[in-house]
């Protein structure tokens, strides 16, 4: 049980790939492999902070006042991160730029309290916070890297091809995150309808 509740957030219903939430940032700040990795973690010490206060609170919160209070709880987790981002990772900070303060809104936060945190016990909520957070920047991982390779030729500002590759600009541009993403998503449906009908003839 322990281990399903922090695996279910990276690979089953993992925030991007299975519910197709957080789109907003998910799409905006992975024009390279370390500002995915950079949001993803950020999202993930807010997902962890606002699950384990949410599951300490969820008995005393009135039922008509839950998502209020919901959002103030994350919205505190947010300034928090903010705060220290831009004190102790001032350029990465600057980088990211609004997307940091608009975690508050981000659905897979919210979700994962209302669904999850607000019906569970302080472990299982850490537990699901922190599989929610890893599947959520191993995806800004994958598609920040993806994007900076093809785009640049880079990964972490590294050059990988010499100075004769030709970038795709389109790559690091909007409609550049909906082909990679896109792509992303069939080869994860891919994989799993082939585990599927294996499983099926196994049986």
């Amino acid at each position: 049980m322990k281990i399903s509740v922090l695996t279910d957030g990276i690979f089953k219903n993992n925030p991007v790939m299975k519910q197709v939430l957080g789109l907003c940032p998910t799409l905006a700040v992975t024009t390279s492999a370390i500002n995915g990795i950079a949001m993803g973690l950020a999202t993930m010490g807010v997902l962890m902070g606002s699950n384990v206060v949410v599951s300490l609170v969820k008995n005393i919160i009135p039922p008509k006042v839950r998502i209020p209070a919901f959002i103030v709880i994350i919205a505190s987790f947010v300034t928090v991160i903010d705060l220290m981002m831009n004190a102790y990772l001032h350029d990465l900070h600057k980088l990211l730029g609004l997307f940091i303060p608009l975690i508050v809104v981000n659905c897979i936060v919210l979700g994962r309290a209302e669904s999850f945190a607000s019906k569970n016990n302080v472990f299982y909520s850490l537990l699901d916070g922190i599989g929610s957070g890893i599947g959520f920047t191993l995806t800004l991982f994958v598609l920040g890297s993806v994007r900076e390779i093809m785009g640049n030729g880079t990964l972490f500002g590294i050059h990988l091809f010499g100075p004769h590759y030709s970038p795709s600009i389109l790559m690091i541009l909007p409609p550049g995150a909906f082909m990679v993403l896109g792509f992303l998503m069939a080869i994860n449906n891919f994989v799993e309808e082939r585990k599927r009908i294996k499983a099926g003839d196994q049986l």
